[in-house]
């Protein structure tokens, strides 16, 4: 295959390293995604197209593109890319899985730490002078506790082995993904209620959308924590507010929101409430290494070849594992 030439749009601020891996296949053109006209202008002779954060890659977009040759996406989820759009055109949607799998499972490992130990609470009690009360807010363990996964790819993996560093027992449940035996729970309902801390890591779906709403939550073991550090749209936050108003859950934390930015909601508000804005897989070392690995993957298929990772396999004929 002839190594393809042309524009290549990126929608999003990346680090430099993308223009400089890129750039031997056409001009770079950095573009606000916001900015639908000169994104019409450019897409005529775009060859690839790098999207990150909030930048959406829609049939439009792509049918608007007639020499695209690759898509990629500054992470694993791919909501906002129209896969089946690309795969119909026979273009790879190239994803980052592996850069930021530490990065986020320590996050997610804080937000639990943050909201077991109440470290909020007891930052309060002390600025507000209420050391009297200290044995009022206990923090918890998460020695001998059971962490609940809700998607078992790579990032939940490597939580459940900081987990079980820790003394935790894991248990999980993902429908698609190898779960050892003895983690394994076949229904999420039961892990729910057998959980003192549920961790959300699966990717949004028409099937996982809206995944944990009152109906789940009714099931949760009294005193439960939640972490989100998968998609915002898994989790009802009305019915999370209600599950901590009612004692069900003993805290929330939360890493993404739908949409992003979010607007205001009571969730915010509680003092049981951890928030932090879609950050945590972006430190200086998992950022930079999810841009290499997105533009190296997008190189590749410039230069005629294939990329390690895509969210459409179908394109190459068959199944690979993300």
């Amino acid at each position: 295959m002839t190594p393809a030439r042309g524009s290549i749009l990126l929608l999003g601020p990346m680090e430099p390293l993308v223009a400089e891996q890129l750039s031997p296949f056409g001009e770079v053109v950095e573009l606000d995604p916001d900015d639908g006209a000169a994104l019409a202008l450019a897409l005529p002779d775009a060859v690839a197209v790098a999207a990150r954060a909030s930048a959406r890659v829609d049939a439009a977009l792509i049918e608007a593109a007639p020499a695209l040759r690759v898509i990629g996406r500054s992470g694993v989820g791919v909501d906002r890319v129209d896969v089946a759009a690309a795969t119909r055109r026979g273009i790879p949607v190239v994803i980052a899985p592996t850069a930021g799998t530490n990065a986020v499972a320590e996050g997610a490992l804080a937000l639990i730490l943050h909201l077991v130990k109440r470290l909020g609470r007891l930052t309060r009690l002390v600025r507000e002078g209420g050391w009297a009360a200290r044995e009022e807010l206990a923090p918890g363990d998460l020695d001998g506790a059971t962490l609940g996964i809700v998607g078992y790819g790579r990032i939940g993996r490597r939580l459940a082995e900081l987990a079980s560093a820790l003394g935790m027992r894991v248990l999980a449940h993902d429908p698609y993904a190898g779960v050892p035996a003895e983690l394994a729970v076949a229904d999420l309902a039961a892990l729910v209620a057998e959980s003192d801390v549920v961790s959300l890591h699966a990717p949004l779906t028409e099937e996982t959308r809206g995944l944990v709403g009152a109906e789940l939550l009714a099931r949760a073991k009294p005193g439960c924590v939640l972490v989100n550090c998968g998609r915002g749209a898994l989790l009802d936050l009305d019915a999370a507010y209600e599950a901590l108003l009612d004692g069900r859950l003993a805290g929330v934390g939360l890493d993404v929101f739908e949409p992003e930015p979010p607007s205001d909601h009571p969730l915010f508000h509680h003092p049981d409430v951890v928030l932090t804005p879609h950050v945590l897989g972006l430190t200086p070392r998992a950022r930079r290494l999810l841009f290499e690995e997105m533009a190296a993957g997008m190189a590749a298929v410039l230069a005629g070849g294939r990329a390690p990772h895509v969210a459409n396999p179908e394109v190459y004929g068959g199944e690979q594992r993300v």
